[in-house]
């Protein structure tokens, strides 16, 4: 087996369910302190960071990850151990294979041969891990990259080990993200007999006619790089699960994953708006998750394209589609950030999986982008 391989299936075997390391970052140090890397624990309350750098001058290179996975649901339903790392039809399965202990262990393996190649090179190379990105995502990226910020150590160019390929390796790469807005609701009414409808104020009918018209607006029209902002209902919730009652309130909660091309503040005041249109009484909360960050072009995305034409050759799709990553922690510094990882099909899933030849390859892509910028 790869070295890569092997480094893979020993993070596999380490159960680390978010907010959890279970020993995953301290592997990471016996691997890279040799040749050279010094690492430094961040913690904050239950979460393990860990900054690992090498060298002390500009331009910084930095890989970006998380050592948490996802739950694993129901174990009968695994055709194999989910940390058990096992290899069938030129596969490799568990939980974090995919996202993201895979491409953890061939960054790792591709520095140590780039290391071992070019032991004069120029810049740093970094490591940046957490064990809360699957989590609140509040004490892990987030918390390291404000600590390197009030020490003034910047990060030049940021790879994040997402699983960004959609059918092989290298055919996507993401070089931006939606922003993510969310929003708890509560319209009240008044609850009553449903015989006697007068008495009461129903809160569902209130809020139908104003979702109606949430749910057909337009938001923008997004632009070259970003898709048109778009609005998802995720839990409505009403009524004492009886038939002879009007409920007294409503609950609603609903996601807005926009562009560069409208604010959150532009969002919030559009929604308020069309409540107080429709004359509702209600409790409104608003969460910012992360804004939209864009890498449309410079260094990083030439050496990733590069690369990926050299190792695989194909042309990849640069693209800024899917859910939100740690990448939007590290974007506003001013850094230059890329995902790029395995295939996708199987991330969060029973029997999650990655190929075999899927982590070489990606071994070789991490190893060409370290020599373009670093060598």
């Amino acid at each position: 087996m790869s070295n890569t391989l092997n480094l893979t299936k020993e993070l596999i075997s380490r159960k680390s369910v978010t907010p959890k390391d279970e020993g995953c970052q301290d592997l990471l140090i016996e691997q890279l302190e040799p040749i050279g890397f010094v690492a430094e624990k961040l913690n904050f309350g239950e979460v393990e960071n860990i900054w690992l750098r090498k060298g002390t001058e500009a331009p910084v290179f930095c890989f970006a990850g998380h050592t948490d996975v996802v739950p694993t649901g129901p174990l009968e339903s695994w055709d194999s151990d989910p940390f058990s790392a096992e290899i069938r039809d030129g596969k490799l399965f568990g939980r974090g294979t995919a996202d993201m202990k895979g491409s953890i262990a061939a960054f790792t393996v591709a520095c140590q041969r780039f290391v071992a190649d070019y032991p004069n090179h120029k810049g740093s190379i970094a490591y940046l891990i957490t064990s809360d990105e699957e989590g609140p995502a509040t004490d892990g990226t987030v918390k390291v990259i404000k600590t390197l910020e009030e020490r003034n150590e910047k990060i030049d160019w940021c790879l994040v080990g997402e699983p960004s390929s959609t059918n092989e390796v290298g055919d996507v790469i993401k070089n931006g993200r939606r922003g993510s807005l969310g929003c708890w609701l509560q319209i009240n009414g008044k609850q009553g007999h449903v015989a006697y409808p007068h008495l009461a104020e129903n809160p569902i009918h209130l809020t139908a006619p104003m979702l109606e018209e949430l749910t057909a607006m337009e938001w923008d029209k997004g632009n070259d790089f970003f898709p048109p902002t778009t609005f998802q209902v995720s839990n409505l919730n009403s009524g004492t699960g009886v038939t002879n009652v009007i409920p007294g309130t409503l609950k609603m909660i609903f996601n807005f994953r926009f562009s560069t091309e409208i604010t959150p503040e532009e969002l919030q005041q559009r929604v308020e708006a069309l409540l107080d249109k429709h004359k509702l009484n209600y409790e409104i909360k608003w969460v910012l998750s992360g804004m939209p960050f864009l890498t449309a072009e410079g260094n990083l995305v030439d050496a990733a394209v590069s690369a990926i034409k050299e190792v695989r050759g194909i042309d990849t799709e640069l693209s800024t589609s899917g859910g939100t990553s740690d990448g939007r922690f590290i974007a506003p510094t001013g850094a230059q950030v890329l995902e790029l990882g395995p295939t996708n099909a199987t991330i969060h899933q029973i029997n999650e999986c990655v190929g075999e030849d899927e982590l070489e390859q990606l071994e070789n892509i991490y190893y060409a982008m370290l020599k373009k910028l670093l060598a």
